[in-house]
């Protein structure tokens, strides 16, 4: 029999591994997984980390995968179906992008469509403007999106060879790009080149542009003629370049002329900084009664940003002043008729 020491002794000696082993189980299971999603259209699972391998499957644009481990440039995964495989790293995202972009989502759930477009190629949703900033959803050519925002971010331009030094300081203007902050229609949010984009505008009045660049079109009331109703347009335009301090130049009122048949330009208002988001409501005017108002934002030199209300009453287009607010200068308004 053993003696009553050795009973302690075996004892302390068999608590101190099944301690170990607790311990290392509590580790495993306490551990935060990794989660990742996949930014490319599709991506292939592998078997191997080997020149011959076998495809275990395909994972999809926006799937979410769990990481089990990394290697080199790819990262061993497993699918919320439960497959497992190798992928390449650069085909994720980390969750923390991926909650940039739900963030980005709320942000802009209510922010008021400024117009449509169509993407000209296959793009990229980016969480930020900016070529080299993460994406995780793709659009396919064709894609019909709501265009919310507009925002300029620098091109990125592959690196010149040096040259040898000079006494003759120069400095370089960088180049900016325009970019636009779109919904689509699953209701993912993120931003796309601009130049990826052609904005929906009307024909019946994109002829009229004069060399701009049409930003967007409101429609701001239908009117009668014979048996159909003919919308009447609000546009904003601006310089058919990239990188402009503001988002939009000159407002044209298009009104429809029911004699002639045809467009007519009601109203015209150039050299604007104006800024979006620009809105188009209803509103009642007493003996006028009700009639369409948009109201466009202007920023001024000093970089502040005001409110301008107009309203359409056909076919004569006017400023409603706020309370307190100052008639403009006969200078700064220009209207034009027929």
């Amino acid at each position: 029999m053993l003696a009553l020491g050795s009973h302690r002794r075996l004892a302390a000696g068999l608590i101190v591994p099944l301690c170990l082993l607790a311990a290392g189980c509590g580790r495993g299971r306490g551990r935060q997984q990794e989660i990742a999603y996949v930014s490319a259209p599709q991506a292939t699972l592998r078997d191997q980390l080997a020149a011959v391998y076998e495809k275990v499957g395909i994972v999809k644009n926006g799937e979410r995968v769990q990481i089990l481990e990394r290697e080199r440039r790819f990262a061993r995964v497993r699918t919320e179906q439960g497959l497992e495989g190798w992928i390449e790293q650069r085909n994720l995202i980390s969750q923390q992008v991926f909650e940039q972009l739900q963030k980005l989502s709320q942000q802009a759930q209510n922010d008021p469509v400024q117009a449509t477009g169509t993407t000209r190629n296959d793009t990229n949703l980016h969480v930020e403007p900016g070529r080299e900033t993460e994406h995780l959803y793709q659009l396919n050519e064709g894609s019909k999106v709501s265009l919310l925002k507009r925002a300029t971010a620098e091109k990125s331009i592959p690196a010149a060879p040096v040259k040898p030094a000079s006494d003759k300081k120069t400095t370089s203007t960088p180049l900016l790009e325009d970019w636009w902050l779109v919904r689509t229609a699953e209701g993912h949010v993120g931003w796309v080149l601009g130049r990826m984009l052609d904005v929906d505008a009307p024909l019946d009045i994109a002829q009229y542009a004069e060399g701009q660049r049409v930003v967007a079109a409101f429609v701001l009331n239908q009117v009668k003629d014979g048996d159909k109703q003919v919308p009447q347009y609000l546009a904003l335009l601006n310089e058919p370049k990239d990188g402009l301090p503001f988002d939009f130049n000159q407002i044209r009122v298009f009104t429809w002329n029911t004699r002639k048949h045809r467009y007519e330009t009601a109203y015209r208002e150039r050299d604007l900084a104006g800024v979006l988001p620009t809105t188009i409501a209803q509103e009642n005017f007493d003996k006028e009664g009700t009639l369409p108002v948009f109201v466009i934002r202007v920023k001024d030199d000093a970089g502040n940003v005001s409110e301008r209300k107009y309203k359409l009453n056909t076919p004569i287009v006017r400023r409603v002043l706020a309370p307190g607010e100052q008639p403009p200068k006969p200078a700064a308004r220009k209207k034009r008729r027929g």
